[in-house]
C-alpha cells in the first residue's frame, strides 16, 4: 500500500452539513448531509470546486461539503468548517466507492506498522464521478502522530 506521509500543513475550508452517524451508519449519514448540501449550493448558484469532501470526527460526527470558490458569497446557511492539519497521511484510493472502507482499514495497519498513530480528523475527497467503477478515485487523509 502506497501511503505517503505529508509534512506540510493541510488546510481546507468546506462548507457543508454536520451531523451524528445514528447507530454507526456514516456513509448513510454522510449521503443524507452531502444531498441537503448540494441542494442548497445548487438553488443558490454558489460556485464550487466540484468534489464531495466527507470529514469524520470523534464522537461519530460526519460533515458532508464542498469548496467553494468565493467563500464569501456563501450565507446561505451551509455550516462552515475549516480544517487544519500540521501532518497527515494520504493514500489514494482507486476503484469502487465500496472498497473505501477496507481501503481505509488497510492504510491504518499500515500507519500501525509504521509507527504512527492516526486520529482525528480521518478526510475522503471523492474525484470526480465515471461510470466505469474500476476508475472512480477517492484520496484518504488521516491525521498522525508518531508513537511515543
Amino acid at each position: 500500500m502506497d501511503v505517503t506521509i505529508i509534512n506540510d500543513e493541510l488546510k481546507l475550508e468546506i462548507f457543508g452539513f454536520s451531523g451524528i452517524a445514528a447507530n454507526k451508519d456514516y456513509a448513510g449519514t454522510a449521503f443524507k448531509l452531502m444531498d441537503k448540501m448540494w441542494q442548497i449550493v445548487k438553488s443558490n448558484g454558489l460556485k464550487h470546486k466540484g468534489l464531495n469532501i466527507w470529514v469524520y470526527e470523534a464522537g461519530h460526527k460526519v460533515f458532508a461539503g464542498v469548496e467553494l470558490d468565493d467563500a464569501s458569497k456563501n450565507g446561505s446557511g451551509l455550516e462552515q468548517k475549516q480544517i487544519s492539519l500540521p501532518r497527515h497521511a494520504y493514500y489514494k484510493h482507486i476503484g469502487p466507492y465500496s472498497l473505501i472502507k477496507q481501503s481505509g482499514q488497510n492504510m491504518k495497519n499500515e500507519l500501525a506498522n509504521r509507527g504512527f498513530e492516526t486520529g482525528w480528523p480521518y478526510i475522503e475527497i471523492y474525484g470526480h464521478w465515471t461510470n466505469d467503477e474500476t476508475k472512480l478515485e477517492t484520496e484518504l487523509l488521516m491525521a498522525i502522530d508518531e508513537r511515543r
